[in-house]
């Protein structure tokens, strides 16, 4: 499971011109689920996205988390993350979970993000989005459990 993790002071994401889904300050996690994943592996990278110090204590460090900066998250399913890129010039999506099961732990992965206290909001599983960003920083990582 990969998790392309953004701090960003707002983002939002569209589905035929409807806004159904947006936050303010905090992450915008693009999640990709690969053959094999489980809930274990969303629970864990769940764990690992709200708990990445990335956000600017007083000393304007990264120090603290999602949770201690008082963001949010916003979720959105991106299949192409579990792209093979490694040959050739087109992506094969070989490695990415059937849809059904995918759809299933994205889900999963928000529901422990909702559980843990943090305000998500999500994307629309397997739909044309249009996505909108301000990172802050820039700041983005790659976590992959």
């Amino acid at each position: 499971m990969i998790a392309l993790i953004q701090r960003v002071s707002r983002a939002s994401v569209s589905v035929d011109d409807v806004t159904v889904g947006e936050i303010g300050a905090g992450l915008l996690v693009l999640l990709g689920v690969e053959k094999g994943d489980d809930e274990q592996k969303a629970q864990r990278l769940s764990e690992r996205v709200l708990g990445y110090r990335i956000f600017g204590d007083e000393n304007d460090k990264m120090n603290l988390n999602v949770q201690q900066a008082g963001g949010s998250v916003l979720a959105v399913s991106q299949f192409t993350l579990a792209a093979d890129t490694q040959k050739g010039m087109r992506p094969s999506f070989s490695g990415g979970a059937e849809p059904a099961e995918a759809e299933r732990l994205y889900h999963y992965f928000s529901d422990r993000c909702r559980a843990q206290g943090v305000n998500t909001a999500n994307g629309r599983f397997a739909a044309n989005m249009q996505v909108s960003l301000v990172n802050d920083g820039p700041v983005t990582f790659w976590l992959q459990v």
